[in-house]
């Protein structure tokens, strides 16, 4: 019995293979994800049912549901499923090019520069420019690290292990830049530089959803068709090029894809930490380490992560509604230290 469904596009120029284990677990995934989303949407100082929020989302709702569903609620968790896809896609592409376990545009210092120039724009420009200019700043500077990342590593070619070294020298700089630039604003500026660094969906709305939407609606089926580049990459650079995998040119094409998803969730989400480092390990435990299914199940992971640590923000200190970035770190944390136990005993 066949493992694996075959799906092959331009008379087989492109082609790849999905498990039918993979398949499976990314349904239970989603319908998982989507009970979720139906359940946070209904929860709030109006609560309503599950049934009522299908109805509404059907368009055969109250009018009172409609109304707070669509215009308040259902944005806030789309920006949510968004965000956690894009960041933990990003981390699983970021871990598969690397070559380490420990990789994710946290740790590679990517968010780091997203961050310094999101809060430099609203140190800075905020009174000037238009805010709506944040999520273009915040994906220029993570792109600009991206950059520096990729030159500062490069030696003759660039090898996984410069690249993590100085992504995380990269990181560490980024992150005292940010804090430098917290201590000498205003008081004001500092507080809401803070909180978005902190991570915060809230008051998300439809102009946040198509901020994020077209970067993941175009850089996961990228991801999907350079995902046999990182499968035979995790061979060694030798062996992939002796293979035909042109392995200077893919990795930067697929770093750049990585930066671009993480950069447009951090534009409208802020600094939500953990979900691309954490993602990917629980799919690896799930359906191993082929990225053509590891990429699908962390991306849905991390939306279900996001829209659970949103949930748990919004239910479990009423009325403060605590930033997700708190509980992605509070849920991931743990789980990670879980890993590394596990894999310090089947030693």
């Amino acid at each position: 019995m066949k493992q694996h469904i075959p799906f092959r596009f331009k008379r087989g120029e492109l082609s790849f293979l999905i498990h039918k284990k993979t398949m499976l677990i990314s349904f239970v995934l989603l319908v998982a994800c989507i009970a979720i989303a139906v359940i946070s949407i209904g929860i709030g100082e109006m609560y309503i049912s599950p049934l009522d929020v299908v109805r509404s989302l059907l368009g055969v709702g109250a009018d009172d549901y409609t109304m707070v569903i669509q215009k308040l609620r259902l944005p806030r968790i789309i920006v949510g499923i968004l965000v956690g896809v894009s960041l933990a896609a990003a981390g699983a592409i970021m871990q598969g090019i690397v070559r380490n376990p420990m990789a994710s545009p946290d740790i590679m210092g990517v968010t780091g520069g997203a961050s310094v120039a999101a809060v430099s724009f609203i140190t800075y420009l905020s009174g000037v420019v238009n805010v709506r200019l944040l999520p273009v700043s915040a994906m220029l500077g993570a792109g600009i690290v991206a950059i520096l990342l990729y030159l500062l590593a490069w030696k003759k070619g660039v090898t996984p292990i410069r690249l993590i070294l100085v992504g995380i020298g990269m990181s560490s700089l980024m992150s005292a830049a940010t804090t430098m630039m917290i201590v000498f604003s205003p008081k004001n500026d500092a507080g809401q530089a803070y909180l978005w660094l902190t991570g915060s969906i809230y008051a998300s709305n439809w102009e946040n959803v198509l901020t994020v939407l077209p970067w993941t609606l175009i850089l996961i089926p990228i991801a999907f068709i350079l995902a046999r580049h990182v499968n035979i990459g995790q061979l060694g650079d030798y062996i992939a090029a002796s293979a035909g995998s042109r392995v200077e040119f893919n990795r930067l094409l697929l770093l750049l894809v990585s930066v671009a998803l993480a950069g447009s969730a951090v534009s409208v989400a802020g600094g939500i930490g953990f979900v691309g480092l954490i993602a990917p390990h629980m799919a690896r435990k799930l359906v191993g380490a082929s990225f053509d299914s590891v990429l699908p199940v962390s991306a849905l992971l991390g939306a279900i992560v996001v829209t659970f640590a949103d949930l748990a923000g919004r239910t479990f200190f009423l009325p403060l509604d605590v930033p997700v970035g708190v509980f992605t770190s509070a849920v991931g944390a743990p789980f990670f230290i879980y890993l590394l136990y596990t894999k310090r005993n089947s030693r």
